[in-house]
């Protein structure tokens, strides 16, 4: 039995991708095998394809870290211990290999897709979800009452963490590149939103916070930003960086993390074991399934395109045009 799949003939743009085919991948030991309805399309994707993102020793080769879709094959009774079925819609974090009709991941980094949701919907999840709850909620320690600055809030990452951080108690502050990003973030429900192409950050969140400066940054920019968010932080403050697309280096005022008793982190998360986001899996549905599935939260799709329109996928992406997620389809969605 085979599968459609994308393939990449070398690094490079996104015409190095295009269709093709490869045997079913069969599921092993605490895994299960998902039609795939739906692939998530996220920046990680686009780092591999330029060749610069390797795949972690063990994982698929193939494209796509989150997909929707339907149980195909798995341990019966495996499935069973973890509340499914044959025939069950899920959605998945993968290590790789979502950019198929067919898609082997653990079945600790499965949840079910929230009621009412599409398989497009539900496909845009897992990475966004589980990054910024990792990061956010974890090692940020985000609190009730607290303000968070959100670089990047149009991105995919941005949109969940401004909904996450609203649905945790905090006041938003985002960063985006236009106004109309700025708005489509304040519907979102950000307090205040930043338009780094005409604006200081540094300066507005000095203005917003009459000088305080807010508790936690969730960063995606990294490189030069580093040095303003240190200053941006009021004592105790916390810093996640979760993404370099400003540069690996940055230098910055270390003198006031010692004075301002500030915890600069950061973290990869596709690299890390299964247990480890099996824990991420387990919070996510405890905490945020439940408000995705009575609407307090939303999924967020800029567009969605055929899987063999891929090409037009990433070049979106990396136009940075987008607010909220791409995703490939396979075939049906609903």
């Amino acid at each position: 039995m085979t599968m459609k799949t994308i393939e990449i003939t070398g690094f490079g743009g996104p015409d190095v991708m295009h269709l093709g085919e490869r045997p079913v991948s069969v599921a092993g030991p605490g895994e299960l095998l998902i039609r795939v309805a739906a692939s998530g399309v996220n920046r990680p994707d686009v780092l591999q394809r330029q060749g610069h993102y390797p795949v972690p020793p063990g994982a698929s080769d193939i494209l796509g870290l989150e997909v929707a879709g339907t149980i195909e094959a798995g341990d019966l009774l495996e499935l069973a211990a973890a509340g499914f079925q044959l025939g069950d819609r899920v959605c998945a974090l993968v290590a790789g290999g979502g950019y198929a009709e067919y898609c082997v991941a653990p079945i600790a980094q499965c949840l079910p897709v929230p009621a009412g949701l599409t398989n497009v919907e539900a496909a845009s999840l897992p990475e966004t979800f589980f990054t910024v709850w990792s990061n956010l909620m974890e090692r940020a320690r985000l609190q009730p009452g607290e303000t968070v600055l959100i670089q990047g809030g149009s991105s995919g990452i941005g949109v969940t963490a401004i909904q996450l951080a609203k649905w945790a108690g905090a006041r938003v502050f985002v960063t985006a590149g236009s106004a109309e990003k700025c708005e489509a973030c304040l519907a979102l429900g950000a307090d205040a939103a930043i338009n780094y192409k005409t604006q200081d950050f540094q300066e507005e969140v000095s203005r917003l916070t009459d000088g305080q400066g807010v508790d936690v940054i969730l960063d995606i920019v990294a490189g030069a930003y580093v040095a303003k968010e240190v200053q941006c932080l009021k004592d105790d403050g916390r810093l996640a960086i979760i993404s370099i697309q400003g540069g690996t280096r940055s230098e910055f005022n270390a003198g006031l993390v010692l004075r301002k008793r500030l915890t600069i982190t950061g973290s990869t998360l596709r690299p890390r074991p299964v247990a480890f986001k099996a824990a991420i899996a387990k919070a996510c549905l405890k905490n945020v399934w439940p408000a995705l599935a009575d609407g307090r939260i939303k999924p967020v799709i800029y567009r969605s395109l055929a899987a063999a329109d891929v090409a037009a996928a990433h070049a979106l992406m990396e136009s940075s045009q987008h607010v909220g997620k791409i995703v490939l389809t396979w075939g049906k969605t609903s």
